[in-house]
């Protein structure tokens, strides 16, 4: 029996010192509350029921292991700054990011405003940059035929950026416009180096299009009633 207890004595000791080893892991905010505050909750338990105060050092341990990354963390956020553009781009595409991550990654593009008639992707040809058209149109091309409309807020480039695939349509500024845009080279080193943001960006991604996908289903169905008249 007394055996048993020292045997289940280590295997606490060895999930506790788990549990320590990982919240030295910068991970997500959230993780990190998780964290604490399972240990807040077991701190009563290890202080009033446990023989041994090994584990309530550890569970204290813990406890403010993550507190003290989350301060920091919290402070680092607090330092950053945001034009409104910048904090509308991270709202409406990037809004799981914090503050630090976020800014880093805008800071890889830049700000420019560009005249009505640029091209920004050609058809059959890799996304050269990702976009993000903070105001103004533009137009979606295939084989010279008009297939679709981009407004103030839309990310372009983003099905094909990451891999580097050839677009299927030519991306036209139908207006006057200003835009955030990122080279993808840049952008792949920085995803490479920052493995953490990329499934933030994934999810931004499969967010605008899904938007888009709607907006064109809208469109069909929008046409449908006036083509079945004309055919009447």
């Amino acid at each position: 029996m007394a055996m048993a207890s020292f045997d289940s004595a280590w295997f606490l000791y060895g999930a506790l010192l788990l549990l320590l080893a990982t919240s030295f892991v910068v991970r997500i905010d959230y993780a990190r509350i998780g964290l604490a505050a399972a240990a807040f909750v077991a701190l009563p338990l290890t202080l009033f029921r446990a023989s041994d105060p090994g584990y309530s050092l550890l569970v204290l341990a813990i406890l403010a292991v993550n507190i003290g990354i989350l301060a920091r963390l919290w402070l680092r956020g607090a330092k950053v700054r945001f034009s409104v553009e910048d904090e509308e781009l991270r709202r409406r595409h990037f809004p799981g990011l914090g503050a630090h991550a976020a800014r880093g990654l805008i800071d890889q593009g830049h700000w420019i405003s560009a005249q009505r008639g640029e091209v920004l992707i050609r058809e059959n040809q890799a996304a050269p940059s990702l976009f993000y058209l903070a105001d103004g149109r533009a137009t979606i091309m295939r084989d010279g035929a008009e297939v679709g409309q981009l407004g103030d807020g839309e990310l372009i480039g983003e099905a094909t950026v990451l891999d580097g695939s050839h677009a299927t349509g030519t991306v036209v500024l139908a207006s006057n416009a200003r835009l955030w845009f990122v080279p993808a080279a840049a952008l792949r080193a920085y995803l490479a180096a920052n493995p953490g943001i990329a499934a933030e960006l994934h999810e931004g991604f499969a967010r605008a299009l899904r938007g888009k996908l709607a907006s064109a289903n809208t469109r069909i169905a929008d046409r449908t009633p006036a083509s079945s008249a004309a055919g009447a």
